[in-house]
């Protein structure tokens, strides 16, 4: 069976009728019981594919209400924390580069005492 690929023209063709099924529903049994029918088919997919249900579902609820002991950030002080550790860094790299240039100045002076 060969998978419909979002955005063709057969994905369209499906997803009309699809919708050409709705109305028709729709039309001949109306729209509260065509709800609970669209609600029915749903839990009976949900059932038939997702092999870890429990697992599904707990994944699901932590991703919608975070755990209590979940740190909520303060997005500002992070990035003021970010901006400083940046800034830290770069005085380090500096206060090396003069040490680094230094230790190549000994070294060349050293070469041309030898020679």
């Amino acid at each position: 069976m060969k998978k419909i690929k979002m955005g063709t023209a057969s994905a369209g063709v499906v997803i009309g009728l699809c919708m050409v099924g709705v109305a028709a529903l729709v039309m001949l049994i109306g729209f509260w019981k065509t709800l609970v029918l669209a609600l029915l088919f749903g839990i009976g997919f949900f059932i038939g594919k997702v092999e870890n249900k429990q697992e599904f579902i707990r994944d699901t609820a932590n991703k919608i209400i975070p755990a209590k002991e979940a740190k909520v950030i303060d997005l500002k002080s992070e990035i003021t924390r970010e901006q400083e550790e940046k800034q830290e860094m770069v005085q380090e790299m500096q206060q090396e580069a003069p040490a680094e240039e230094n230790v190549q100045e000994t070294e060349e002076e050293k070469n041309e005492d030898g020679e």
